[in-house]
């Protein structure tokens, strides 16, 4: 199908969304079709790397160390649930954004979470932030976000679908599988990263994410705090902080493991200790 047909398309189900004639749970109906494929394998994705060294805090914390360490924390966490789990990057590398979706497509992965650090000019600026991808961005933060982040892949030859966001996040939108399904992750996500109705959440958003968009499963980008914030920076310093981004995190994929795995009528996963995870969401 040519762009133009697959754009032609994309705006007739947005039409059957503005008439009421589509919904989301229609959409998500699509991903639930009868299947019996266990929840099984997550590809975290550690932002920046090598020369892209993504945001830096006053006192030096580097983004592409700080989400590196962080990502690392949360692989061995989902392993310990009998997860099997990959890895973008495992070092201070660089990886090309094709490099990143193909690993997590031709793993055949079931969920791609992509954890980044944010950076304002404004000092003031702080919290935690979970993003799912679309063509349009929840507010002009959340697209000025994208456009930061998706300038690390400038100039790498993107893919067509990547380079003209409608065609790739709406596409033929009866077959969009994973929309719904990212948007119930990233707030599964960002509901255990600050769980504390006082804390400091900046909540669920959609932007174009290029990373988001290449891969062929529900994805999430978690942006865990402000390098350029002072408290923030001092925060994701610390062990306890990186563990409990990690803890929070690895909660959410299991619930959403436990989701996945109830829809196709599959009894729960048991980790290596023996126990079944709970789901407090249902």
């Amino acid at each position: 199908m040519s762009p133009r047909s697959v754009r032609g398309l994309a705006r007739r189900g947005l039409g059957l969304l503005a008439a009421g004639l589509l919904t989301a749970g229609s959409i998500s109906a699509v991903a639930e079709e009868p299947g019996r494929d266990r929840f099984d394998t997550v590809v975290i994705d550690p932002g920046h790397g090598g020369d892209d060294h993504g945001a830096a805090g006053g006192d030096g914390l580097r983004e592409k160390d700080l989400v590196l360490d962080v990502s690392q924390r949360l692989a061995s966490k989902l392993e310990a649930l009998g997860m099997h789990v990959l890895l973008t990057r495992t070092e201070d590398v660089f990886v090309p954004l094709e490099e990143r979706t193909s690993i997590a497509n031709d793993a055949r992965a079931k969920l791609f979470v992509s954890i980044h650090a944010n950076a304002s000019g404004l000092r003031g600026v702080r919290g935690i932030e979970t993003f799912f991808a679309s063509a349009e961005a929840t507010d002009e933060s959340a697209r000025a976000l994208a456009e930061q982040e998706n300038r690390a892949f400038a100039g790498q030859g993107l893919p067509a679908a990547a380079a003209d966001p409608l065609v790739a996040i709406l596409g033929d939108l009866l077959a969009n599988e994973h929309l719904h399904a990212s948007q119930e992750f990233a707030r599964m996500a960002q509901q255990r990263l600050v769980p504390d109705a006082n804390g400091h959440s900046r909540g669920v958003k959609q932007a174009p994410f290029v990373v988001l968009m290449g891969v062929q499963m529900p994805a999430a980008l978690v942006e865990i705090g402000f390098l350029t914030n002072a408290e923030d920076e001092t925060a994701l310093r610390s062990e306890a902080e990186r563990e409990r981004l990690a803890d929070a995190l690895a909660s959410a994929v299991q619930s959403f493991r436990e989701r996945y795995d109830a829809r196709r009528g599959l009894a729960p996963a048991v980790d290596r200790t023996g126990t079944r995870g709970e789901n407090e969401d249902r």
